[in-house]
């Protein structure tokens, strides 16, 4: 159920699929208005038919061009010149982001919109019939026609203002920011306060008892984008076996890779190490789906390029720390997923590869400090940021990855910079970390 989960967020998130429903809806729409066109016999005159509704074939025939071809004409433009806009925010804040704006529900509904407006009126307009002795005018559909052209000019007011927006530099790492806060409720939905996460499971008390083990190969290369943790749990289950993955969601791996081990003491077929191998879904590019530490990588890319010496926008990296921060703060105090998976008889069945905290802070604040050698504003923001995460930190290990960020920042601080004030400032502030 949660792989099938996992294909469904993939295609909401891909650009097609949205304006796929929509024209296939109005296409729906258009068969059974034109039904209903043919079935219903309206008046001859009355306000209705004067002012609202078209019964004349050659107008009926202008209305509709003129609105299929403006909707055609206004998605080329308005489209050309978003991919502008996204050309220009690309080279500043990385062309992995493109991603982002093509998930934004708002640029799928606009896109489809107006294509199936276009088709809409195509399908209409080719069943209107003008014969000597016969004249069809679909006039409630031409009505639905012109009011479908009145939403989409408001549609294109706030396509507009929401592209103008999403390119800005605090939206995008608001955007993300919210992304990850949404991974993270949906990645670890425990929380609770003070909690230490004990595992008293030892797998060397059980990889003993399994007489035979074979290592379990990657056929092809790519990225994995998700695991099948469920389909993995029944197949150890069935064959009373334990799996010992090697990877986890996010990570690159060359064609023949070790993915995992697989320990157990009957039959083992081909078959089934081909159903293991199915329990990861492959792509060719990372996605945020299932994987924090993408998403936490896209903000500091976001933050690296802002340092760079051919952008220099210090604000930028520090928005991109304060928003790091929040989010080792909340996940400080989140109850990691267990490494060890047993089964209904407390017997260990699947050893996972999972993420912790010293490897999320790792990814966060590695490269920013690197890039910002030199920088004491950055600097300064970082060491704040570490000294508000360790308020936050519950368990030994955590802080300890904490004070191990905080040296290498002491040492770089040492090296580049030369204020001695700024220097001192740092110092002090590190001093609630350390002590």
């Amino acid at each position: 159920m949660k792989k099938l989960l996992f294909v469904w967020e993939h295609l909401k998130g891909t650009f097609w699929f949205t304006p796929a429903i929509i024209i296939l809806f109005t296409i729906a729409v258009a068969i059974g208005l034109l039904y209903l066109d043919s079935v219903i016999s309206l008046p001859a005159e009355g306000v209705i038919i004067n002012f609202f509704l078209v019964d004349n074939p050659d107008s009926a025939r202008n209305i509709l061009s003129i609105i299929s071809g403006a909707m055609i004409g206004v998605t080329g433009t308005v489209f050309s010149a978003t991919l502008v806009a996204l050309t220009l925010a690309s080279s500043q804040f990385g062309p992995r982001l493109i991603r982002n704006f093509m998930y934004v529900r708002i640029n799928q509904v606009v896109l489809g919109s107006y294509v199936s407006t276009f088709l809409y009126c195509l399908i209409v307009l080719n069943t209107i019939r003008d014969y000597d002795d016969y004249t069809f005018v679909p006039s409630i559909s031409i009505l639905a026609a012109i009011v479908g052209a009145i939403i989409n000019i408001i549609l294109l007011i706030v396509f507009i203002h929401q592209i103008a927006v999403s390119i800005q530099a605090d939206s995008i790492i608001s955007d993300i920011s919210d992304v990850i806060s949404t991974q993270i409720k949906s990645t670890f939905p425990c929380q609770e306060e003070g909690l230490v996460n004990q595992d008293n499971v030892d797998e060397y008390d059980f990889k003993p008892s399994y007489s035979k083990a074979i290592l379990v190969r990657l056929p092809v290369r790519g990225y994995i984008q998700y695991i099948d943790e469920e389909k993995l749990l029944e197949l150890a289950v069935k064959h009373e076996a334990l799996i010992e993955l090697k990877c986890r969601s996010g990570q690159f791996l060359v064609e023949g890779a070790i993915i995992g081990t697989i320990f157990y003491n009957g039959q083992l077929k081909k078959k089934d190490e081909l159903k293991i191998q199915h329990c990861l879904v492959m792509g060719k590019t990372k996605t945020s789906q299932n994987n924090l530490e993408h998403s936490i990588e896209q903000m500091v890319e976001i933050a690296a390029r802002a340092l760079s010496p051919g952008i220099n926008d210090p604000f930028t990296a520090i928005a991109c720390i304060d928003n790091l921060s929040a989010t080792l703060c909340q996940l400080a105090k989140m109850v990691f997923p267990h490494k060890y998976q047993l089964d209904d008889n407390d017997q260990l069945r699947i050893i996972f590869n999972r993420l912790n905290f010293e490897t999320i802070l790792d990814t966060s604040f590695n490269q920013i400090r690197q890039y910002a050698k030199g920088n004491e504003a950055v600097i300064t923001k970082i060491m704040e940021s570490l000294a508000t995460i360790s308020t936050h930190v519950k368990t030994t290990s955590d802080r300890n990855a904490v004070v191990k960020h905080t040296k290498m920042l002491l040492r770089l601080v040492e090296s580049s910079v030369e204020e001695e004030n700024i220097a001192n400032k740092i110092k002090e502030t590190s001093k609630i970390i350390l002590n």
